[in-house]
């Protein structure tokens, strides 16, 4: 039996196709039941739904062989112990800086209110630039409006929420993309089952792209 672990929400809906191109569908569909282990039309092959930032970590310890996550959160867990052999190329977006629109150009020390509290550190420091970072779990887009923060760092896809919010995106940090990571352990003692569920992957992606 594998295991792929993957968070509801773009990320499933996006990966859904995917996966339904190697036969992997979920018989259950998670927007209708409480069930957070799906059943699919492989029976060597189950889904667990969790949260996007655990991916790496069921992976990472083994509960999952498989994950489906976003580069963004694989660079905030520290994804070291984990393959990351595919880009599966889906739940494309940006990370960036946003700030008021009318605000003016970061000078000596800021405050930035983000949940990526390393990737932004790692920026920052790389710009030469002073940050004292505030952990935020969501609405990040209050704290410029509020004084909580100078600026966020967050993903940007539409921009429509920063507009609405009369924010701005500043620098581009990096793009994103949802990248499929397989526990070290697996990929020795599910070696066969996963090695071909890699190279039906890489080359339905392949002639995508």
């Amino acid at each position: 039996m594998l295991t792929i672990a993957v968070s509801k929400g773009r990320i499933y809906e996006e990966a859904l196709p995917l996966l339904a191109e190697v036969g992997i569908e979920p018989i259950d569909d998670p927007k209708t039941c409480r069930k957070l282990i799906l059943r699919t039309t492989r029976d060597d092959v189950q889904l667990v739904i969790i949260r996007a930032t655990d991916v790496p970590t069921f992976v990472e310890y083994g509960a999952a062989d498989l994950g489906i996550a976003g580069k963004d959160v694989l660079l905030e867990h520290g994804a070291e112990s984990l393959y990351e052999p595919l880009d599966l190329n889906i739940a494309r977006c940006r990370l960036m800086t946003a700030a008021h629109k009318n605000a003016p150009p970061p000078y000596g020390r800021i405050r930035v209110a983000t949940k990526y509290v390393k990737i932004a550190q790692k920026y920052f420091a790389s710009q030469g630039i002073q940050a004292e970072i505030i952990k935020l779990y969501g609405s990040m887009e209050l704290a410029p409006l509020v004084g909580l923060a100078d600026c966020i760092v967050d993903l940007v896809d539409t921009g429509n929420t920063l507009r609405a919010n009369d924010l701005e995106p500043r620098e581009h940090i990096m793009d994103i993309s949802s990248r499929l990571v397989v526990n070290k352990a697996a990929m020795k003692m599910k070696n066969q089952a996963i090695a071909s569920l890699l190279d039906q992957l890489e080359k339905n992606i392949a002639q995508k792209n």
